[in-house]
């Protein structure tokens, strides 16, 4: 497939440079070819020739193409140029740069938690292998006991998104699966849910301990709407308590700022 020369971008709306039409072109020929990942690329569409382009503006369209994902080169011996898998935290770490100077609120978040995780948490019920339910259930054993230390009780608050992401894991529907994972990964780099995440609370802890053994109940029953419903009830709650924390620390003078990658603290 040819990508004619002042070709636009549909989703940035820009004008493509001559770089990105010639990484375009061989992206749709992977995908129009049906080539999976660790497919060889054929040589034949590597060629300045075939492209018709210089073989510098070859090489940095490959560039592109790799930066992306989607391809991978191998020197020597039966080297060349193949074609990769994205990986969802490749991807999720790309996603987060989008939102680093314009992050969205708490508020933000869980608007669309609250759709997503029920659903994500019906999607699994009944259908979890047993590796996948113990999976879960060390999830929860890592914040059973009563923390001791600060440090404790942000491990402990992290391993609570850990569950979440451990369904995830789970879901047969991809699209929902990494929205979900994105949304946790926006959560983990705020630095006002650091903050909050560290605040001692066993009562918190024990909410979300009697929401999640409740889910477990209704997943291992194959109970997909008592699941949504544990779910929904338990995002409800969260949100709750993450908006009254920001909302005392932001009239103590420690608000929901833009916040700061861990880096940066």
């Amino acid at each position: 497939m040819r990508i004619p020369e002042g070709s636009v971008d549909p989703k940035s709306r820009k004008r493509l440079r001559r770089t990105d039409l010639v990484a375009q072109q061989i992206r749709e020929q992977i995908v129009e070819a049906g080539l999976q990942p660790g497919d060889r690329v054929p040589n034949e569409w590597l060629l300045p020739e075939a492209v018709k382009v210089s073989r510098g503006t070859l090489r940095e369209a490959l560039k592109v193409l790799e930066y992306q994902g989607l391809i991978s080169t191998r020197s020597g011996p039966g080297g060349g140029v193949f074609v990769a898998s994205v990986e969802p935290g490749e991807a999720i770490r790309l996603l987060d740069n989008l939102f680093l100077f314009n992050q969205p609120t708490i508020a933000d978040i869980y608007a669309l938690r609250k759709q997503l995780e029920p659903e994500l948490a019906a999607s699994v019920a009944g259908n979890l292998t047993e590796p996948a339910f113990q999976a879960l259930q060390t999830c929860i054993r890592l914040y059973e006991d009563e923390p001791k230390t600060a440090e404790e009780e942000y491990a402990q608050r992290l391993a609570e998104l850990d569950f979440h992401e451990e369904l995830a894991r789970h879901c047969g529907n991809p699209i929902l699966a990494f929205t979900c994972t994105f949304l946790l990964s926006l959560l983990r780099d705020m630095t006002v849910c650091r903050s909050i995440y560290k605040e001692p609370n066993p009562a918190l802890r024990e909410t979300g301990l009697h929401y999640q053994v409740r889910l477990l109940r209704a997943i291992k029953a194959g109970d997909a709407e008592v699941c949504r419903q544990v779910m929904r009830d338990h995002m409800t709650e969260a949100e709750k308590y993450m908006l009254e924390r920001a909302d005392i620390r932001t009239r103590g003078g420690q608000g929901e700022r833009p916040p700061l990658r861990e880096a940066e603290t």
